[in-house]
């Protein structure tokens, strides 16, 4: 029996780059696989041609489904043939409500006009099986993250297609989040769909995939059974070394009487001058080459309390911050980089990147001032060696700096982001989810970045949905529930388990 879909020696070219070399894959009916790989291996590539947004003819090699090749001009080729991707980039219509998006361009009708009785019935039909409480008629504007993610993925599992191809699912979704897709995804697995799996959370990929493929450096390196698999495997093969230690954080000795970077007493803040407070009687202290990080489940307050100090969110209602020993009353982002503060938002295609421009353009975005001469004009050449500096320091891998910042793998986006924050020469660097969406390798990069700052005598206040990284890099960590501190702690009082009852608000604050 033939493969359900299968990949012989593909290869891609770009100008100067070969994006695909020979790869080589396969997949069965039912069969949930992984393709594992850094960022820039070809995992999105591949995904590209296997859903014909990279059409037949522009590739070398062959595309099979259930042993006949496969020709796809496009993308409602590849769904005729079964094939139903789910990407990183949503693409949703904002202006549109949940049943919409879900039913897009298949809605049912009555006669000539859309049944919207049908349509919004169908559509709660399939969220409350999705264990999602939300409204079909719901404007998708509202929702967050990853209820945007999830409602992507109910599209396109109601679409019936034979294979599924699910490029980091889970970045934007919560433990609870998680473990619902999963569960779904064996469920579908049962039923005979086969899915491509693709994320760098290697427990995910252990925890429900049958076979992992290795892509590095545009060639499929190895398949392997998950059962015959370790998770240092999986690392050696992605990144060609042996990595013995996956958060290389050396904890920080205090400075006797070094004056605290970030000083934040009794802070609450409200969404609007009129509304009610989102973050509660919030109260800690940063000091210099400090990692402080923050937990919490989403919606915690985490971002719209790094937002707020950056000046980007919120209407302080009460409390007092002082940054670098000086009162800090309302901030804006301006005043922020200018005395020092700087933030590397979440979402680093909507708040960090001007994705249609130029790296250099990006990376010096926020630093201008420090180019700008005579009536306003920018000194371009001092401008260009800068931004080579910091192309090079972050390790952007592109061809030059004239390289579009949208055309990046999601690591290299973010070595961007961080390159542009560090290039304000900040002293205290706040990064919300540094790490999401990119692979080990980058990951491992962005912890000694970490160091590197801190060892310069940096503050860093570090916010992350992963446990394991928060504990592994942080040398104190508090944890956030419904908009106040639920916990603060040690490193010596690090556990899972106290982080988590924290998170839900059943733990009080453990540090000294």
């Amino acid at each position: 029996m033939p493969p359900l879909l299968e990949a012989r020696a593909l290869t891609k070219k770009f100008p100067g780059v070969i994006a695909l070399r020979d790869v080589a894959f396969a997949l069965a009916p039912g069969e949930i696989h992984a393709l594992c790989g850094e960022n820039g291996a070809g995992k999105s590539t591949l995904i590209k041609l296997l859903s014909g947004i990279h059409p037949h003819g522009s590739y070398e090699g062959e595309l099979r489904v259930e042993g006949r090749v496969a020709a796809f001009k496009n993308i409602r080729d590849a769904e005729a043939a079964g094939i139903a991707v789910i990407t990183q980039e949503f693409a949703l219509i904002d202006e549109l409500s949940i049943a919409e998006n879900i039913f897009l361009g298949r809605a049912p009708r009555k006669g000539v006009r859309i049944d919207w009785l049908e349509m919004n019935k169908r559509a709660g039909v399939l969220l409350a099986d999705f264990g999602l409480s939300l409204a079909p008629e719901t404007p998708v504007k509202h929702l967050g993250i990853g209820q945007k993610q999830l409602i992507e993925i109910v599209r396109a599992m109601d679409k019936k297609s034979r294979v599924l191809v699910l490029d980091e699912p889970t970045a934007a979704l919560t433990e609870q989040e998680v473990d619902v897709l999963l569960e779904h995804l064996r469920r579908l697995r049962a039923q005979g769909t086969a899915c491509i799996y693709i994320s760098h959370k290697l427990d995910e990929v252990f925890a429900i995939c049958d076979r992992i493929t290795v892509l590095r450096d545009g060639a499929s390196i190895t398949t392997f059974a998950t059962k015959d698999a370790t998770v240092p495997l999986v690392i050696k093969h992605m990144v060609g070394r042996e990595i013995t230690d996956l958060f290389p954080r050396k904890p920080t000795i205090a400075v006797a009487g070094a004056e605290a970077a970030l000083v934040v007493k009794g802070l609450a803040v409200a969404p609007s001058p009129s509304g009610p407070a989102f973050l509660h009687d919030i109260s800690f202290e940063l000091r210099p080459g400090e990692v402080l990080g923050f937990g919490g489940l989403m919606g915690a307050g985490r971002t719209e309390l790094l937002m707020h100090l950056f000046g980007a969110w919120g209407h302080r209602l009460a409390g007092e911050v002082t940054l670098r020993g000086q009162p800090y009353p309302q901030p804006d982002p301006r005043t922020s980089i200018a005395r020092g503060l700087v933030l590397a938002s979440e979402d680093r295609r909507r708040y960090g990147l001007i994705l249609h421009q130029e790296i250099g353009f990006n990376l010096s975005l926020s630093s201008l001032g420090q180019f700008t001469r005579f009536a306003g004009r920018v000194d371009t050449a001092a401008e260009h060696v800068r931004n080579q500096h910091f192309f090079d320091a972050m390790r952007i891998k592109a061809p030059d700096q004239r390289a579009r910042a949208g055309g990046l793998s999601g690591g290299n986006q973010q070595k961007v982001v961080l390159g542009k924050a560090l290039m304000t020469e900040p002293t205290v660097v706040m990064l919300d989810e540094p790490t999401r969406g990119i692979d080990v390798g980058a990951k491992l990069e962005v912890y000694e970045l970490i160091n590197r700052l801190t060892a310069e005598g940096k503050a860093v206040i570090l916010v992350s949905s992963e446990l394991p990284e928060l504990m592994g890099m942080s040398d104190r960590i508090i944890m956030l529930h419904e908009g106040a501190v639920g916990g603060e702690f040690t490193r010596t009082e690090f556990t899972q388990e106290r982080l988590l009852a924290a998170a839900m608000g059943h733990a009080a604050s453990s540090a000294a």
